[in-house]
């Protein structure tokens, strides 16, 4: 009786950690999108959408989401840039910085800004909320496009940039669509 007792408990255990774990069909982890609703719950964020990047996936797929969090449904996916200092050489890893010149991606929470008209178009300034990121501002990351990044997914990676998160023109004019309706600003969830 205790041994079935024992595997039974160890059985829930595991369902629970698979199922924390969890990728909707698309990449993103059930688990991240819980942890961005906890978190905004109660603060002056938009409670209704989020941004994911999930880095684990090559940046020739999707891997950019945005994210309707009141019906659980994602609104867009896109192709995603990371910073040429992130490529780790010779291996599919990635390595983050939060340090001025590295040219890397930041992990973590970012709100998302104003927009504003500079060398790469419409651009949208990323304020760092996590000590990972923190330098986000200074390091003048901001979520824009470029016109090496491809709309549509395929097995080459996307080109790179300078530690920005950059999109396709046509996916920021679809991203602008939803981040300029928000009264509120929107939180961008990177992470790996």
């Amino acid at each position: 009786m205790m041994k079935h007792f024992i595997f039974l408990f160890i059985f829930l255990i595991s369902c629970s950690k698979a199922d924390s774990q969890h990728l909707n069909a698309s990449g993103l982890p059930q688990s991240k999108i819980f942890e961005i609703k906890d978190y905004i719950k109660g603060k002056e964020y938009n409670q209704e959408l989020a941004v994911f990047i999930n880095f684990k996936i090559p940046s020739g797929k999707y891997r950019y989401f945005i994210y309707d969090l009141k019906n659980n449904k994602i609104l867009q996916k896109a192709v995603v840039s990371h910073g040429s200092g992130s490529v780790v050489p010779r291996s599919d890893g990635l390595q983050f910085s939060n340090v001025e010149g590295s040219y890397q991606s930041s992990l973590g929470k970012y709100s998302i800004g104003e927009s504003y008209v500079g060398k790469f178009g419409k651009a949208y300034r990323l304020k760092g909320l996590d000590s990972t990121n923190s330098n986000a501002m200074q390091r003048a990351i901001v979520l824009h496009a470029l016109g090496c990044v491809p709309d549509t997914e395929s097995e080459n990676p996307a080109c790179l940039s300078l530690g920005c998160p950059m999109l396709s023109v046509n996916a920021l004019k679809k991203s602008a669509q939803y981040i300029d309706q928000s009264k509120q600003p929107i939180i961008l969830y990177a992470f790996y």
